[in-house]
């Protein structure tokens, strides 16, 4: 059954395709400009301006219209009289002003197309392990580098080029290095400052094989640490090995979350442990399905997903550890695993 057909199973109204990464999902094509509208039937009629009408006419299993630039503009008239669905996360204000004034009856669902990405497909699992397997050896090679006087932006630029070498030009996001106390903020900017010896840094990259993302993060050691940034890393991957242990088939986002943040807590630190436990991974470094404190997820085989707890202490340093875990019919299975025993570099 093609993916098509298995969203069409689901639907009980047309449904009209907008994210980007879900047409590409459905229809194998990449665009900055296209709708897909699939009907309860498995027919599937695909939008899309000149720019990308020889692309569009390819895709099998499809019918294809080529639109003016203004995608929703036109469908405002080709949909005149209808009532569809629509991505309420995607379309914006405007093009649902656009929709009903053309007479498209609009109604608002989400979720529907991400909740198949969450199981992933054969295929996808081997772009999934290819990008894992890339962010291993990168992330190995930085363990050889030079840290103490280079500049996190350096560093962050250095990761880019390791990725390049080991088979991806293609990152994720924007590689975080974050040293000291700039490691005290989850999501911090790399700064043009020289690392310090004798403190942590965290190193949060990824890279992308056939659009598929990985993520993966490690948190390194430029010296001798004190007893509490030392105890820190040691509670840290105490949490996420039990983090990794609780996730598994049938298991709540919000319980494999739990196993985690409770380590982190009786340790006193949980209130420096202020975001979830994880999120999805495919097409997106962040999708369906969720592991924090209020997620209504469960987990189940064929979900990829991060596990990545951590400690922030404010204006000293911080700690994260990060694995893409496969959820499997019996347990689970690292995808990334480049080791996690703390790395002390110059």
């Amino acid at each position: 059954m093609s993916r098509i057909e298995r969203l069409a199973a689901v639907l009980e109204q047309p449904l009209l395709v907008t994210s980007g990464v879900n047409v590409r999902y459905l229809t194998g094509m990449a665009s900055s400009n296209a709708a897909l509208l699939v009907e309860p039937s498995g027919d599937a009629t695909l939008y899309t301006d000149f720019r990308y009408a020889k692309k569009a006419a390819t895709v099998a299993g499809v019918e294809f219209v080529q639109t003016a630039r203004a995608v929703i503009g036109d469908l405002a008239s080709i949909l005149s009289g209808r009532t569809i669905g629509i991505e309420s996360h995607v379309v914006t204000v405007a093009q649902l002003h656009e929709l009903r004034a053309g007479k498209v009856a609009a109604q608002p669902t989400s979720g529907i197309v991400e909740g198949l990405r969450a199981v992933k497909e054969p295929a996808e699992l081997d772009a999934l392990r290819a990008a894992a397997a890339i962010s291993d050896a990168a992330f190995a090679a930085l363990a050889d580098e030079r840290f103490v006087g280079r500049t996190e932006i350096e560093l962050a630029w250095r990761m880019r080029e390791l990725f390049h070498e080991h088979g991806s030009s293609e990152l994720s996001f924007d590689t975080m290095v974050a040293a000291a106390e700039n490691g005290s903020s989850p999501h911090s900017d790399n700064r043009e400052v020289a690392i310090p010896a004798n403190t942590l840094v965290i190193v949060d990259a990824g890279c992308r094989v056939d659009g598929y993302a990985s993520d993966c993060t490690r948190t390194f050691a430029t010296g001798d640490l004190d007893d509490e940034l030392a105890r820190m890393y040691e509670v840290c991957l105490e949490a996420q090995l039990a983090g990794l242990e609780a996730m598994g088939p049938g298991v709540s986002g919000r319980d494999a979350d739990a196993a985690a943040r409770e380590v982190i807590a009786a340790a006193g630190w949980g209130e420096e442990f202020g975001h979830g436990l994880g999120h999805g991974i495919g097409l997106e470094v962040h999708e369906a399905p969720a592991s924090r404190p209020e997620s209504n997820d469960t987990l189940e085989a064929g979900n990829v997903l991060s596990c990545e707890p951590g400690i922030y202490l404010p204006g000293r340093a911080g700690v994260r550890i990060e694995d893409m875990v496969l959820v499997t019919d019996d347990g689970r299975e690292r995808l990334t695993r480049a080791g996690k025993a703390l790395v002390t570099v110059s």
